[in-house]
């Protein structure tokens, strides 16, 4: 039997294509899934595994969908080898069950891995330059430093409740306690 497994990132993305293709492939069932392919914790893949007897066929659309590491996606190969199953790529045009297919997946694995590589190294140094130009990321404060400075100083003299101070200034109460535990670590500090 032919195991289709399409998996997209994010809620906002769609696995509509994937799906297309691999029904076009032949594949009798399709296991879809919403998650990181940097998790291992995906429930639909496990439960393809399952499913999985001698001489299935277990096929993707593009070999990221399965796993975006060497190592994870050798596990991955490893389990199917031993349940008797083939892996097949689509994209990649990669076939486990024969030798050539093999040797494609282990060396397609191996630049992928090191294109991940090169991005996590290449946002690391961006990330360093922006520092160094005295840029910060994130997100913006969700209170300007005035109110902040008010927030504090309602909650430390007793005239309102951290609960209160963030209905006032119309935030969630984390924020505020948030605020609170700041100060206090920098005043024990």
């Amino acid at each position: 039997m032919r195991f289709g497994y399409a998996r997209v990132s994010t809620q906002e993305q769609d696995t509509a294509l994937q799906i297309g293709a691999l029904e076009a492939a032949g594949c009798e069932r399709v296991f879809q899934e919403k998650a990181s392919g940097g998790r291992w914790d995906r429930p639909e893949l496990h439960r393809l595994f399952d499913h999985l007897r001698k001489g299935d066929v277990l096929v993707v659309w593009k070999l990221d969908r399965l796993s975006r590491s060497l190592k994870d996606l050798l596990l991955i190969l490893e389990k199917l080898k031993g349940a008797g199953a083939d892996f097949q790529s689509l994209t990649e045009a990669i076939d486990t069950a024969t030798p050539a297919g093999r040797m494609m997946m282990q060396i397609v694995g191996s630049f992928a891995e090191f294109e991940r590589a090169m991005l996590r190294e290449r946002t690391r140094t961006g990330l360093e330059a922006a520092r160094q130009e005295g840029r910060v990321g994130g997100r913006r404060p969700k209170l300007s430093p005035q109110q902040q400075k008010e927030v504090i100083d309602l909650v430390q003299s007793g005239r309102k409740t951290g609960a209160d101070a963030a209905r006032l200034f119309r935030v969630h109460p984390s924020t505020v306690a948030r605020l609170l535990a700041k100060t206090a670590q920098v005043v024990n500090d």
